[in-house]
Order: C-alpha cells, then structure tokens, then sequence
C-alpha cells in the first residue's frame, strides 16, 4: 500500500475539487475579488475571512473589549484559538474539559471567573456539541459574552439547534482538515446586526492576502492528491516536507504561531479564488457529514466505545498506550491523527509563550497521553475503516 490511509493531507477534496483548484491556478484575476466571494458569504449567512483565526479575531476587534479582559476557553485544544486572543491584546484563560465529550467542563469554568472575565469561547470538540443549556446558564449569571467555536462542527446540532446560533458570535474554519474545506478559509456568523456591521468593517480594512499565498492554497489539493499522496510511502512523504521548505506549499501552522506570535497573513479577508472552492464543497456537506456519521458508528460499534452525538470530523478513542499505537499505525502508513497531543495543540507549540501554565487543566493533560483519532472523512471507504480497525484491537 503506498498511498496512506490518512486523516489529513487535504482529506475532503474529491476528483472535481482538485480540477477546479487546478483550472483556478491559471487566471489569478478571480483570485482576490470576484462574485463568488459574495454568493458563499450569502448561502452562509456569514462574513468571510482567510481563516479561522482571522474569523475570530474579527468577533474579539468588534466587541470592543478593553486591553487586559479575560477570554476564557477550554485546553484540548489548538493555539489556533489562544493565539487570536493575545493578537487582540487580551488575556487566555484556560479551563478544563470532560473526559467524555472532551468539551469545557462548566464546573472548572465557573471556578475560574472573575471581575476581569468578559467572554466565554465553547469548542464542540471533534465536532460533538457542548453543553449549551449550562454553558448558557453560566454565561447569563454572569455576564459573559458567549462565542461558539464551530471549527469542528459545522453541521452538527444540539438538541436539534444548529450549533453556531447560540452566542452572540461563531466563527467557523474551513481549513485543509475541517469539515469542509477550501484549503484556508473561515467565517463568521453572528444575528447581532451592530456587532455583523463592525465585523464587516473589519474584514474590509484589512484587505486581502499575498498572490503568494493564495497560490499555495491552490496547489495544495492538487499536489497532495497528483503527487505526494500517490507516492507516499516511497519518497511522498520527503516531498511534502521539501515542498513546504521551499514555500511552495505552506503548512497549516506557521512555526510564528507556536510561538504566540502573529504570520503577516493573518487577519486577511477571505480571497475569491477560494471561496470557489468552498462553494464546491458547501453542495458536499450535507453527504459528507452524514458519512462521518455512519463511520463513527461502525467504529463505536467495532471497537465498543459510546459514541454520543455529532459528526465526528474525527472519532477520538482512548488508549492507555495511544502514542505507541500511533507510532505504529504511522509505521504501518495507517496515519491516525493525534489532535491533541498536549493542552495546547500543536505538541511543539511553547505553552509559556500562549500563557498555558502546567497542571491547570490535568483532564486535558491527562486526555493528551491517551486519545488517539480515526479518519471520518470522504476518502476513507468501509474498507479502509475495517482495516482501521483491525489495527486497533491488534495493538491497543
């Protein structure tokens, strides 16, 4: 087998996704402004930017919030999230999650509220829903503001409400490994009309990203698809790793960003050249989604877990020796993911430098050791998924 089974590495795009990025490298006029932009900020019902990150920091910019204020948001997570707030001159405060949905655990989050507290931020995790109805009741009793983290559910529903339409705010991501995905890409959606105006402004001053950088986005799906990923086990992998080092692809976090600092590319508005390609995968969604669905319940049922529910970007299980088994598996070109290693995601990124301090959150550090993800998406057939699983009641 020398193309992986993998969990990344562009997953969702589909023969007609890599053409269209492909025939969309060859007229850079429609690469930064164009209509298209303004039909899928319509069919969203939300105000479009380069990224999630971006998305986010449009929201916290809006809200007005004083220098100093605490955003307070769960570990188990990517410094995708920290990071937007300290651009915005405000202060992380890390709370803990669940073990079983992996999500804010309310209890840790009212404990460390205080007079400086102004926002909560609520990931759906992997893409199950959170608590809303005591994430909300918290917010009110203290008045907070409440911003939904969608980056991993875009689709999914709690108690039959659309995740996203509970705060004030949602940003959403529509990065390489998301739910859908035009390679970079998020939005924000909000039914606050002063708060949409402000964030529309926003979007408007900081203008568009490089050229440069909208055609590495473009290459992505067709090279992983057309080269790294035909050949990955014989020298693909050593190609994707040069064709990052000499920029031509870029990766899905700048070295800058585990660091806590700020990529020049970040904030941007959301260029035209890939809101095409989120157009495409929009029509996908519903299909996608519900393919995830039907493969977490073959993994729950295979491996004898719960499953809750969700659309399950990925399906998270939990192993005492998980970082062998993804050793192996990788070994094996079986490449499992590993959101998330550490508190604050990626496993390089410096905890001090995004104000993570060691032992606050001990559910997320201790999740770190044992969660590994299976693949959901699009290009894993029932077959991959069994092989999948063989390799897990084998190794676990």
């Amino acid at each position: 087998m020398i193309k992986p089974i993998s969990i990344s590495l562009s997953p969702n795009t589909e023969p007609d996704d890599v053409w269209l990025a492909f025939g969309l490298l060859f007229v850079p006029w429609k690469w930064k402004r164009g209509g298209e932009l303004q039909e899928v900020e319509k069919e969203f019902g939300g105000i479009a930017f380069n990224s999630g990150r971006s998305a986010f920091m449009a929201i916290l910019h809006a809200l007005g919030l004083q220098k100093g204020d605490e955003v307070l948001l769960q570990a188990f997570t990517c410094n995708a999230v920290p990071n937007p707030v300290q651009w915005s001159g405000l202060k992380p405060v890390y709370v803990d999650c669940n073990e079983d949905d992996y999500n804010i655990d309310v209890e840790d989050l009212e404990r460390k509220i205080t007079p400086q507290s102004k926002v909560v931020v609520v990931q759906h995790t992997f893409g199950i829903p959170a608590d809303m109805d005591k994430v909300m009741e918290v917010c009110r009793r203290h008045s907070l503001i409440l911003i939904e983290d969608c980056a991993h559910a875009l689709g999914a529903e709690y108690k039959g409400q659309k995740v996203g339409t509970f705060g004030k705010a949602a940003f959403f991501s529509f990065s390489r490994d998301k739910v859908i995905s035009s390679v970079y890409g998020g939005m924000v959606r909000t039914y606050d009309k002063e708060l949409a105006e402000k964030v529309k402004a926003f979007q408007k001053k900081i203008g568009y990203p490089s050229h440069v950088w909208i055609a590495q986005q473009l290459l992505h799906p067709v090279l992983m698809n057309w080269l790294v990923l035909p050949t990955y086990r014989v020298f693909g992998k050593y190609v994707l790793v040069i064709l990052q080092q000499l920029h031509i692809l870029s990766k899905a976090v700048h070295w800058k960003e585990k660091r806590g600092e700020l990529p020049e590319y970040f904030p941007k508005a959301f260029p035209n050249a890939l809101a095409i390609l989120a157009q495409k995968q929009m029509t996908k969604l519903e299909r996608f989604n519900e393919h995830r669905k039907q493969l977490a319940s073959y993994y729950a049922k295979e491996l004898h877990v719960s499953k809750g529910e969700g659309i399950f970007l990925r399906f998270p299980v939990k192993y005492e020796n998980a970082r062998e088994i993804l050793r192996k598996a990788w070994n094996s070109n079986i490449l499992l993911g590993d959101w998330y290693t550490t508190p604050i995601a990626p496993h390089d990124t410096n905890l001090n430098l995004v104000q993570y301090k060691e032992g606050s959150c001990p559910k997320a550090e201790h999740l770190g050791k044992i969660v590994l993800n299976l693949p959901t998406h699009i290009n894993i057939s029932e077959k991959e998924a069994k092989k999948v699983v063989e390799f897990i009641k084998r190794e676990r």
